[in-house]
């Protein structure tokens, strides 16, 4: 590996959501950039999968089965790899879940889901590790928001509230840790293909907006390289927020 590769030497991670898509991605390219690596998410299977090509190159890794909206899944989480790999130096809270669907037609369940992972995971993750994180006067805090986060798109009115939320924790978290070492990043991904993307077009009457022909989504190695980008800074940089839209679909 060049030294490039080797920015996160001694560091230990853990990324949530990391059974496919942008937290595979990333769970992959710090591993890479020699991060110790706890990789979480509800799926098992996935997360074997995601474990075997990190040891493929010599990455260190751990899986542990997560529900993000559970608490003690969390604690457990960080209990776990704090055992395992050492103290965390970077949480990567990823997991998220979100619905094309419109307001008036009810879809209830689909908004409860929506909050509880994307509002209640959020602060279980920084929940479980931002005591030792001050006791350590060191850490970073990564969540993965969108371009939602922003500014309000049709047919994801609970999903874009469920990232201002994350948006608005994350401005304030900033403002109280930074005095003891600790950043706060949010990365904000527009459109990015991932896989399952059919299963979240669930209300017909969504109007929804394909690429363009002259325009390409982006892939999750994007986002995971401006996450890279952000952890392997100096202590004394802040990179407090990240937007990563397709060139041709900009706000």
């Amino acid at each position: 590996m060049t030294s490039e590769k080797k920015s996160l030497a001694g560091k230990v991670a853990i990324v949530t959501g990391a059974s496919s898509g942008i937290g595979e991605a990333i769970g992959i390219t710090l591993a890479k950039a020699g991060a110790k690596v706890a990789l979480a998410a509800r799926r098992v299977d996935k997360l074997e999968d995601v474990k075997r090509r990190i040891e493929e190159f010599g990455g260190i890794c751990i899986q542990v089965k997560t529900d993000v909206a559970v608490r003690s899944d969390v604690k457990e989480l960080v209990r776990r790899t704090e055992t395992e790999l050492g103290p965390v130096d970077i949480m990567i809270n990823n997991a998220g879940a979100w619905y094309y669907t419109l307001v008036k037609n009810l879809h209830e369940d689909k908004w409860d889901q929506m909050i509880d992972v994307n509002c209640k995971g959020l602060t279980n993750g920084v929940g479980a590790v931002i005591d030792q994180m001050v006791k350590r006067n060191s850490g970073h805090i990564v969540n993965i928001s969108s371009d939602s986060g922003k500014k309000g798109f049709p047919g994801l009115a609970v999903y874009t509230g469920s990232k201002f939320f994350m948006e608005g924790f994350s401005q304030t978290l900033r403002q109280e840790v930074c005095k003891f070492g600790i950043r706060v990043t949010v990365v904000q991904p527009g459109s990015v293909n991932v896989p399952d993307m059919a299963d979240k077009h669930i209300d017909p009457e969504v109007k929804i907006f394909e690429e363009t022909e002259s325009g390409k989504s982006l892939e999750p190695a994007d986002i995971a390289n401006a996450v890279l980008y952000a952890v392997t800074q100096p202590d004394y940089v802040g990179v407090n927020e990240i937007l990563v839209q397709p060139r041709d679909m900009p706000f």
